[in-house]
């Protein structure tokens, strides 16, 4: 179920980015093939595998791909794919017998997405890295956080996610959609410099225009100004105010109880330190409740500021069914939502015997080529999966 399936993916067993695309897919309904290593190794932070979302809805099963077995086996899954992912460092899938080249000559409509924080090529293709660093060097770091403090670091959705998973799946959709018109595959270079390049555009545009100052905390939407911002609660809780505009902010000032003449102008930004001293004056005289009480559903765009316990705890994430339990586990659903495919509940993040990982690859490959293979010895190779 969901609108993509019967798209087949091989994905190779990396960290981050990688699998969060890979699950971004499979939630859709594509039918994912992991190749975990045939020797567990350490990817990312350690954790029970049940709590390994992004490992969720595959099928799996474990090579050795330093043998010429292993590698034979995943060609063999490459050449019925419809796309490809991997994350290594580049070079590394070619020393392997398994590059762009060589899969795109056994299977010329494949679409090949790899996945990296500095791309393909640069002077730092090589080095290691991860989100907070790829970030840094586009801007956007430097960009986020309070006046007079150092740059906040956004966990690693920024980069990752956004600027690395997301740009990755699009572009893995897009390539077979023009595979589709030509009949010829091609690679997908998915960095993360660039996804979140791509992310800052907007922001770029301000910062040619003289809009956007370069001092963190000196802008609308950056913590700068008073009107779209967070403040304490008189609970300790914080709530969130957003109405940029002018309808949205006089309606908020009536209902909070502010005439506007007593506030700086709102776009005089000398003013700006000043109105923030007022509205957490303000904001400090009742709870969180009583402000969500007051405001929630207006357009005086507000929100309470959530921990991830509280969310279900709320109407609106409750009626979305913005989390659900699955084995035990809850975790968000797929994204988005569809009229008619509509995804399946996820599934576990799970292992494989060897034998469940024949009985993933006899779907995969169907039964002719399944028994050709089997016939051969090549299904040798396949191991049982370890959750690395």
């Amino acid at each position: 179920m969901g609108p993509l399936a019967g798209l087949k993916i091989v994905e190779f067993a990396a960290v981050g980015p990688a699998p969060m695309c890979a699950m971004l897919l499979a939630d859709l309904g594509a039918t994912v093939m992991r190749i975990d290593r045939s020797v567990a190794v350490e990817l990312g932070s350690k954790r029970p595998l049940e709590y390994d979302l992004l490992l969720r809805n595959r099928e799996v099963m474990a090579l050795d791909l330093k043998s010429p077995e292993g590698r034979a086996m995943a060609m063999d899954v490459v050449a019925g794919a419809d796309a490809l992912i991997e994350g290594f460092r580049p070079g590394v899938m070619e020393r392997l017998g398994l590059g762009p080249a060589q899969c795109l000559d056994r299977n010329p409509k494949l679409v090949y997405g790899r996945m990296t924080g500095w791309g393909q090529t640069g002077p730092l293709a090589q080095a290691a890295a991860h989100d907070v660093n790829f970030i840094a060097l586009t801007g956007a770091l430097d960009s986020i956080g309070r006046k007079g403090e150092p740059p906040s670091i956004p966990l690693n959705l920024l980069g990752d996610y956004a600027g690395g998973s997301l740009y990755l799946a699009m572009g893995i959709l897009a390539a077979l959609q023009e595979a589709g018109r030509s009949g010829k595959g091609q690679v997908v270079d998915a960095a993360i410099v660039d996804g979140v390049m791509s992310l800052m555009t907007s922001v770029y545009g301000v910062l040619g225009a003289g809009i956007w100052k370069e001092q963190r905390g000196a802008n609308v939407a950056d913590s700068g100004s008073p009107f779209y911002n967070v403040y304490q609660c008189a609970d300790g809780k914080y709530i969130s105010i957003a109405p940029i505009e002018e309808r949205f902010y006089g309606d908020m000032l009536e209902r909070i109880g502010f005439d506007a003449a007593q506030i700086p102008d709102r776009w005089d930004r000398s003013g700006w330190d000043r109105a923030k001293e007022l509205f957490a004056a303000k904001f400090k005289t009742r709870t969180r409740q009583e402000w969500c009480d007051l405001l929630e559903g207006t357009d005086a765009c507000f929100a309470p500021v959530l921990a991830m316990s509280e969310v279900m705890q709320h109407p609106h994430m409750k009626a979305r069914g913005s989390l659900v339990e699955v084995a035990g586990v809850q975790q968000p659903p797929a994204a988005p939502r569809f009229s008619r495919s509509t995804p399946e509940t996820p599934r576990p993040p799970r292992t494989a015997t060897r034998d469940e990982a024949l009985a993933s690859l006899r779907q995969w490959f169907g039964e002719p080529r399944y028994a050709e293979l089997e016939k051969a010895g090549r299904l040798q190779a396949v191991q049982a999966s370890s959750g690395g």
